[in-house]
């Protein structure tokens, strides 16, 4: 994954496409333009970090099917809509759809860039999040079927004597089990393991 962040640009208007790149490198943004959604949907690759600026109405794939098709991916940019319409139900279906920004042409510089900045920022903590599941999930899939098992009734609250009644196995083999479940998956306190599980929707909450 690479650490620079980009500002994707999709946008059928060249003068607009030409603006928004000056206006980004002016403040040391990376930037990449693309005339249509299918030019950018050709390249994308949702390793590469940044974000993404779209106008809402273009020939073929329009912004908001853009931003439909990137919402199926299991990580994408954060989308910035703009728009040289005020349509107010299309922004509407933008922000629902998880739209960081609905922006209307004419748009001031700074609130698009404070836009992009936050869009970025959001970014790397959907980035950071998605690389600590990864490795608690990975840690996750070394524990054998038994300490899986001794794992999910451990963050149950359930005391080891009655795990070794529910599993019909020996107390002292659960602790076993459960020191091998604190190693693995590198616990050092049952509050650790605990967050580790509601990470990975093992918890369960009321």
């Amino acid at each position: 994954m690479s650490n620079t962040s980009t500002v994707y640009i999709v946008d059928d208007d060249e003068v607009v496409r030409d603006a928004l790149k000056l206006l980004m490198e002016s403040v040391g943004l990376e930037v990449a333009t693309y005339a249509s959604a299918q030019e950018y949907l050709d390249q994308f690759d949702c390793e590469q970090s940044g974000c993404l600026v779209t106008d809402v109405r273009m020939p073929g794939i329009s912004g908001l099917d853009l931003q439909a098709r990137l919402a199926a991916e299991k990580i994408h940019p954060p989308v910035i809509i703009i728009t040289g319409h005020g349509d107010v139900p299309m922004a509407v279906r933008a922000v629902q759809a998880g739209a960081i920004d609905f922006l209307e042409k004419p748009f001031n510089n700074q609130t698009m860039l404070d836009s992009v900045h936050r869009a970025i920022e959001m970014d790397a903590k959907q980035r950071g999040e998605s690389s600590r599941l990864q490795e608690i999930e990975a840690r996750y899939d070394t524990l054998t079927p038994r300490e899986k098992e001794v794992m999910q009734l451990v963050i149950e609250g359930m005391r080891n004597k009655n795990i070794a009644y529910d599993l019909e196995i020996s107390q002292s083999t659960v602790e076993v089990h459960r020191s091998r479940v604190m190693e693995k998956m590198q616990a050092k306190t049952l509050s650790d393991l605990m967050r580790m599980s509601l990470t990975m929707d093992l918890l369960k909450t009321e």
